[in-house]
């Protein structure tokens, strides 16, 4: 495609005992007679974490390095200071991020790309799934996925299939299982990968699925090799529990139209698979909180019938008294138990939908959390799902969290209902209650999680832990629970030579897999419980899955990959990252230097890589980017010169950033609208005691009541604590606060005999994560996801922009397409961002209208 072939791909997968090494490799060459730029694209499980990358060139290898992620945002930073521009890559899709380098490499080069990601394997409906996402974007030569299973239980199914593969690749999917081993294969040729006989487009392109299970003679294995141990609890055959299940579901204004639809909708399904023996409720809250029944009521197929009329009548009101909402469900929970009216042999869950953030009643968001988990008490399990981006998903997941449940985001989509269906079904069928597996405390250190609230069935127990003595050949555990009828309690024992006969196929083993199985269980488990804590807690949890990260080389939301290519080829950097969800958009960060003589760029993969980021620059020109879309909104606002436009404002931790407009020279009368700028921007943190005010004349900080100022013409860097400052040269500057506050302001320079024009200022914000939810503001408002759907492009007044109709925050606008300016690698001259253009001061889009976010002074 365009000169650059992809000649071989390969995705090597090896698993053993649940736990998957994946290497993907590509090699491409370069069959033009200029320069190119090769990418190498891949999408990877979210639950993976990456442990390798390098790519070659020429023979020559470029390794990848994994840093914490200070060291690796310094050398970014330094890169955006020195003018350099930095693409930036969004975790892309729901089970899926992304990882995305590229090198230039000149005619009749090659290059190999080899990225490696390891994952436990996770058991849902009776099965363990592992899928690999396949999208070459053109036809490869040598094409190949090999999945090679060893399980020391044995296997007794195995499945392949995949979303692309058509009647006439069936046979080309190859897979056969015989006791411990599994085999998968993939190896269509050059005309089996075409969408038609003559066409030059590859099929290849979705998802390839691989799912099987191991036999179980017994309840549990377990299994020690060098050290470690890792023990797997999933029971079958044993009777269901009942359960008594309270929907708590979110019926304010913003739920209305489809996500209402899909709700009815899924809760019908629900209604379906809900046993008998089971008890049940609805509460709605809007402004206000409406139950169902005054308590909760066994499922009979009359009752049944009853509340599908009810269902079917839900509709939306008000506003969000979450916490009112949250709170009827955990005292319907306990007058039930108190009253004797469910059995005390059950599980108590409580699903709470939804699509927004309290506004009613207590909307403070930490002291919902004490409240809740107060009243919870450790007795019910709470499951928080998020309809949408709209959601303060940071708070779902730790409120979900401390209550012994977890957070699921719901995908606006035409699938959500059957995503809705998806989560109940999984957690449909509890089999046991507090189960414990435990061992001798003098003979075991560092254990993963060891006592579980529910066990579901279809689902698995995985616990690993560290010998204290390494040379140790057994190990005894004891494992207990409330059943339906009964308790269970039996005691399982294994030893090191058991373990290695059942080893003996070496081929399939890859080092210490046990080990670094232990090492990726405790370092996701650390990062889960650092999601609630506070203060120490969350400083110890921090440095330990920090350590462990760099010492398994995994890439984590706390260590980051530093990709250095060859000085040959503009001396670029990549910085790969991991996305946490609800929180980070980014999963690549790549540092290149300004081309100036290449062709341009040429990707196998996609045609140019977008930049996320949210700025404000020009006349002003605003600039939203919405990942999820991999595209952008933009707005103006026109404002008298002198007005002060509140453009970030965070009132939990103090970072407010506020600009002033200025005009041109004199005012051009022919104009129905006045050019406006922003001549002085004012940036604060309270907590610091700290204001930096800019203008295109100097810089001045004012820590507590030492003042420093410096001009353009300075290249200056200043370390302090908590904020970090730095210029390039009559360019930009980078602004740091804390680890995940950084903002860039572009220096725009004008001819000084310019008889209209005057110097003026840009605004780009780099990271913005370590600001809180409640954070607003012109730009702030968007730091929080935003999700649009755009219909009826047609065209408009300009042939070159269409008009559309958008679909945001449950409005239609009318909007154009059309492009505005990214200053920061070039500041005379821009790089074109395409985006939907929202007109009238961006009504609609924004919250409220404009003239709201007129402040009286910078600070």
């Amino acid at each position: 495609v365009n000169g650059i072939e992809i000649y071989s791909m390969k995705i090597d997968s090896k698993v053993t005992s649940r736990f998957a090494r994946n290497v993907i490799t590509s090699r491409a060459v370069n069959r033009g007679n200029v320069h190119k730029e090769v990418f190498f694209d891949v999408e990877l499980p979210k639950t993976a974490f990456i442990t390798n990358f390098n790519m070659t060139i020429d023979g020559v290898t470029y390794p990848g390095t994994i840093k914490e992620k200070e060291a690796a945002k310094q050398q970014y930073e330094r890169a955006v200071s020195k003018g350099q521009t930095a693409g930036l890559v969004k975790a892309s899709g729901r089970k899926t991020e992304k990882f995305s380098v590229s090198v230039n490499i000149a005619a009749g080069s090659k290059v190999t790309f080899e990225l490696t990601y390891e994952e436990l394997l996770k058991r849902h409906f009776g099965k363990y799934e592992m899928f690999i996402k396949v999208k070459p974007k053109q036809l490869v030569k040598d094409f190949e996925i090999e999945v090679n299973i060893f399980e020391p239980q044995g296997i007794t199914e195995l499945e392949a299939e995949g979303t692309f593969i058509t009647n006439e690749l069936q046979n080309v999917v190859k897979k056969a299982f015989s006791d411990k081993k599994g085999h998968v294969s993939f190896k269509p040729t050059l005309d089996q990968q075409r969408t038609c006989a003559n066409c030059s487009q590859s099929l290849l392109d979705g998802e390839f699925t691989v799912k099987y299970d191991v036999k179980r003679t017994t309840p549990d294995n377990l299994q020690i090799v060098n050290g470690y141990f890792v023990h797997f609890f999933a029971p079958t055959n044993l009777p269901k529990l009942p359960k008594n299940v309270v929907f708590v579901i979110d019926i304010s204004g913003s739920m209305s139209g489809r996500e209402i639809e899909q709700t009815r909708e899924a809760l019908l399904k629900i209604l379906d698979d809900i046993k008998e023996d089971d008890y049940f409720n609805f509460i709605l809250f809007g402004s206000e909180v409406q139950t169902w029944k005054e308590s909760l009521i066994k499922a009979t197929p009359e009752n049944l019938d009853e509340a599908r009329k009810f269902v079917r009548g839900i509709d939306t009101e008000g506003m969000t008294n979450l916490y009112g909402g949250v709170m009827r469900g955990i005292d319907m929970l306990n007058a039930a138990y108190e009253g004797n009216f469910v059995p005390k042999r059950s599980a108590s869950i409580i699903i709470m939908l939804t699509d927004g953030q309290p506004n009613v009643g207590i909307s403070n968001t930490q002291e919902i959390q004490e409240h809740v988990k107060k009243a919870i008490d450790g007795k019910y399990t709470l499951y928080n799902l998020g309809f949408g981006y709209g959601v303060d998903y940071n708070f779902l997941e730790k409120m979900a969290l401390e209550n012994k449940g977890l957070a699921r985001r719901i995908y606006p989509d035409s699938d959500s209902a059957l995503q809705l269906q998806g989560f109940y079904d999984e957690v449909s069928n509890p089999m046991l209650l507090d189960v414990e597996l435990n061992y001798p405390e003098n003979e075991i250190t560092d254990l993963t999680k060891n006592s579980f609230k529910h066990f579901y069935d279809g689902s698995e127990i995985v616990v690993a832990g560290r010998f204290v003595d390494v040379n140790q050949n057994s190990l005894t555990a004891d494992v207990k629970g409330e059943g339906a009828n009964d308790a269970l309690s039996f005691t399982t024992q294994q030893d090191k030579e058991q373990t290695a006969k059942a080893f003996q196929e070496q081929e399939y083993i890859f080092g210490d897999f046990i080990e670094r199985l232990w090492a990726y269980l405790t370092i996701e488990q650390l990062l889960e419980r650092r999601i609630a804590a506070t203060g120490e807690e969350k400083e110890n949890l921090t440095a330990e899955a920090l350590d462990l990260s760099l010492k398994y080389k995994f890439v984590t939301p706390l260590t980051s990959m530093v990709v250095t290519k060859p000085e040959d080829y503009e001396n670029q950097a990549g910085i790969a990252d991991k996305p946490v969800e609800g929180r980070d958009i980014l999963t690549v960060l790549l540092i290149k230097a300004a081309r100036c003589s290449f062709a341009p760029p040429v990707s196998y993969v996609h045609a140019s890589i977008p930049t996320w980021y949210t700025s404000v620059d020009g006349d002003p020109h605003f600039i939203i980017s919405v990942p999820q879309k991999e595209d952008a909104i933009c707005f103006n606002i026109n404002e008298s010169p002198g007005a002060v436009l509140s453009l970030i404002n965070d009132p939990v931790t103090g970072i407010t950033v506020n600009g002033e407009l200025i005009g041109d020279k004199k005012a051009n009368s022919d104009a129905k609208i006045q050019n406006t700028y922003f001549g002085k921007l004012g940036i604060a943190n309270r907590q610091l005691d700290l204001k930096v005010t800019v203008t295109p004349e100097k810089i001045t900080i004012q820590k507590g009541k030492e003042k420093t100022t410096f001009t353009w013409l300075d290249s200056v860097t200043l370390q302090q604590e908590g904020f970090t400052l730095k210029t390039n040269k009559k360019k930009n500057l980078v602004l740091s606060m804390g680890s995940g506050a950084s903002f860039v302001i572009v220096l725009h320079q004008v001819w000084k005999k310019h008889p209209l024009h005057q110097d003026f200022l840009g605004l780009y914000t780099l990271e913005s994560h370590e600001l809180s939810e409640q954070t607003h503001g012109l730009l702030g408002q968007f730091f929080h996801p935003i999700d649009f759907t755009i219909l009826e492009v047609h065209p408009g007044s300009d042939p070159k922009k269409p008009d559309a109709t958008m679909i945001v925050k449950n409005k239609e606008l009318s909007v154009t397409r059309g492009w505005q300016k990214d200053y920061r690698g070039d500041p005379e001259h821009g790089a074109d961002v395409p985006c939907w253009f929202v007109h009238n001061n961006g009504a609609g889009l924004i919250d409220g209208v404009h003239t709201d976010y007129i402040v009286s002074s910078l600070f």
